[in-house]
């Protein structure tokens, strides 16, 4: 849906406790599309010729890998290394001609540019309902630098929020056994489980499942009420078996970008 938005050139730089910064909108409409590439650009000015750069994915982290792969190009950025953290991501930045990688190669990196489903008030975020979580934690977990880039629809007032999807990537071993306890677990909060299916990304549930990267299955979980304590609700559910990993990216964000009818906010993580 296209939104007010004030001249790209406003930028306004906050802590996390502070509201936004008041600027004047004027008459200029873009699209949710247009927002996230102004983030996606402006986060691609952390990028420095000589880095390891962690390469996200989705309809946001597009257009930052589209910019690095321009930039290379024209000769602003040199010797950049991607490591990208999906299939998808890979086959794009080689259509771009970015020299690409691994962890196993480059165990450090020097910055990881993303876009996240949800950015909670303390940066914690909701990804992977583009199916990519595992690599993206794996990646953004390695990294010295982590920016996350949004439109402002994608800010909550808690994890779960929206209402919409929270992903847990399961082995597809008796999946059902696992939605259930999944489920049961966070029968509190109004917990929804249901097995991800091919082209429904996380809003229905039929036909066949769909499969990530590494061969497994996504649970989305739906939440009608706010789960607490989150890093709880991360360790219980890595402890059950069957699970590989969630969609909850807690306290790794260091700088979240959002783009929204006020301008460019950005907002940093207290070291």
């Amino acid at each position: 849906m296209a939104i007010p938005y004030p001249h790209f050139s406003f930028v306004a730089s906050e802590s996390m406790e502070t509201g936004l910064s008041p600027l004047s909108p004027s008459p200029v409409i873009l699209t949710q599309d247009e927002l996230k590439k102004i983030a996606a650009y402006k986060a691609v000015e952390y990028v420095e010729s000589g880095m390891v750069i962690g390469l996200g994915t989705g309809s946001t982290a597009k257009h930052a890998v589209d910019r690095i792969g321009e930039l290379l190009r024209q000769g602003k950025l040199k010797n950049i290394i991607g490591i990208p953290t999906s299939k998808k991501t890979h086959e794009q930045a080689l259509s771009l001609g970015i020299p690409l990688s691994d962890l196993d190669s480059y165990p450090i990196i020097d910055l990881a540019i993303d876009g996240a489903d949800e950015v909670d008030p303390n940066l914690n975020l909701v990804k992977g309902r583009g199916g990519s979580l595992l690599r993206e934690k794996m990646i953004e977990g390695a990294c010295k630098k982590f920016v996350v880039i949004v439109d402002e629809s994608k800010m909550v007032k808690y994890i779960g929020g929206s209402g919409l999807a929270m992903p847990v990537e399961i082995v597809p071993f008796c999946w059902k056994f696992t939605a259930k306890k999944l489920q049961e677990l966070f029968g509190y909060a109004g917990c929804a489980a249901k097995l991800r299916t091919k082209g429904s990304n996380g809003k229905e549930n039929a036909g066949e499942p769909f499969v990530t990267d590494n061969g497994n299955y996504i649970v989305d979980l739906y939440f009608k009420r706010d789960i607490g304590d989150l890093k709880a609700a991360s360790d219980a559910i890595l402890r059950l078996a069957g699970v590989v990993e969630h969609g909850m990216f807690l306290d790794m964000a260091t700088t979240v970008i959002v783009a929204g009818e006020l301008g460019v906010t950005i907002k940093n993580k207290h070291m």
